[in-house]
């Protein structure tokens, strides 16, 4: 089946994560860090060459590193997608603590296929020696965590690669639970204090999801010579209602906690990522702000009131296949019930109004193709088995200030064969949801300092 599209560094260091299937990931001396460094204070090491590979992937998909025989299933992902949608408008994926320069870093990363996802991994290495650990990256979340050693099989969860084992590490340390670390996790309601004197926590996450284990810090490697020495992280013992094979979760999220907060001493707290439109396709995350930002297209950025780790922007429009939908601007969430950006959200979540618009003129425009059942959330479903070639409409959003994003077509428009948006109910009110679905192809660069949002097409 072919289809056929329609419609129209600076100071800081760049670190990127390449999508790429061409990349390999060592598990033995390629991830090697360099000898540790006695200090406890956190400090991120540039390789000589200044730059270092390591792939980035979908969470399931083909090209990622661990391949399974299928694809992920869209209604699993809806069905999670739902449930994020709905602790969204709540609060945020909640962490508590318990008692009881222009030189740059490329990393591969990948779309999940392989440990049976829709969202996006990047393969790291933890600990000295380094152990390779595949994770997902999520812009909507700020903790880090991993599964780790001793953790009986009933209470682990099945992943790709071997549990990491703190006692195997010569630069593991736990974060004592009288320290300000731990006192400042996010949401923290207690002292932080297990039996041991150690900084526990229990994670919640929207999809019934959850974790508990010991707040800690290793090495981080994220290339060859290229390494965040005193990462705080989350060492689990064990997880429930967790759906795939991967190791854990990185977040990119702008709270402490998060990888971003972690490394901005020496990259700044700007970031981008350009998500591959498939599994066999190439791209990256990138820490550090780009020395040359002419080719976004920019929008402002709008910090939360309430929930600090949500990056949010304002849409005011929608166009199908050039013409604009006849909603108005203040028909899309804005303000502080902005649309958020979310690399671990699939499908776009829009209000009833825009979404309505959007899928009549879709529908309309997507006619000659027979309709296949719906899978909730989702409506608007097409059978394209047969067909040599398939018109999809081209579709444009536009943001606040002017920045108009054309969707990379089929890629960021279809999903399965399935319009990649989904409406509220008419009494529902509160954030939208940009997905990863249409942020595909595209370089979207995040800066809090400088308030806004860009967007470069076609830069994977």
């Amino acid at each position: 089946m072919s289809f056929v599209i329609q419609g129209s560094m600076s100071r800081a260091l760049f670190l990127c994560i390449l999508l790429c299937s061409s990349c390999s990931v060592s598990t033995g001396g390629g991830l090697e860090p360099n000898p540790a460094n006695a200090e406890s204070e956190q400090k991120v090491m540039i390789s000589s060459s200044n730059r270092a590979f390591l792939p980035l992937a979908r969470r399931r998909g083909p090209g990622s590193p661990a391949q399974t025989e299928h694809e992920p299933r869209l209604a699993e992902a809806l069905r999670r997608d739902e449930a994020r949608w709905n602790h969204i408008i709540g609060g945020s994926v909640r962490h508590t603590a318990v008692g009881s320069p222009d030189s740059g870093v490329v990393i591969p990363a990948e779309l999940g296929y392989s440990v049976d996802s829709l969202e996006y991994v990047v393969t790291v290495g933890l600990g000295t020696p380094a152990v390779p650990q595949t994770v997902v990256v999520d812009s909507g979340s700020d903790f880090a965590w991993v599964q780790c050693e001793p953790c009986d099989s009933g209470e682990c969860s099945p992943q790709k690669d071997p549990l990491f084992d703190p006692r195997k590490s010569s630069t593991y340390a736990p974060v004592p639970c009288d320290s300000g670390a731990c006192r400042d996790i996010s949401y923290n309601e207690g002292n932080g204090c297990t039996g041991e004197k150690l900084c526990g926590f229990a994670l919640s996450y929207a999809d019934g999801s959850n974790s508990t284990g010991v707040y800690s810090r290793d090495k981080l490697t994220l290339a060859p010579g290229v390494a965040v020495e005193g990462f705080r992280f989350g060492c689990i013992h064990g997880r429930g209602g967790w759906h795939d094979t991967s190791a854990g979760l990185i977040g990119l999220g702008s709270s402490p906690e998060s990888l971003v907060s972690q490394a901005a001493p020496s990259y700044g707290g700007a970031f981008s990522y350009c998500l591959p439109p498939t599994g066999s396709a190439a791209g990256f995350l990138a820490l550090g702000r780009p020395g040359d930002a002419s080719g976004f297209a920019l929008t402002p950025m709008h910090p939360s009131a309430h929930v600090v780790v949500f990056y949010k922007v304002t849409l005011t429009g929608i166009s199908v296949a050039g013409r604009p939908l006849d909603v108005a601007p203040s028909a899309f969430p804005h303000g502080d019930y902005g649309m958020i950006l979310d690399s671990d959200t699939v499908i776009t979540v829009l209000p009833a109004e825009p979404y309505a618009a959007l899928r009549a003129v879709f529908r309309r425009a997507m006619a000659a193709y027979p309709p296949a059942p719906p899978i909730h959330p989702v409506d608007t479903c097409y059978n394209l088995t047969g067909y040599g070639n398939v018109t999809v409409p081209g579709m444009a959003l536009t943001f606040l200030g002017g920045a108009t994003v054309e969707l990379d077509n089929p890629s960021g428009i279809l999903v399965e064969g399935c319009l990649a948006f989904r409406g509220l109910r008419p009494d529902i009110h509160g954030n939208g949801i940009i997905g990863n679905v249409n942020q595909r192809a595209f370089e979207v660069l995040y800066d809090p300092e400088q308030l806004s949002v860009g967007f470069r097409a076609g830069a994977c």
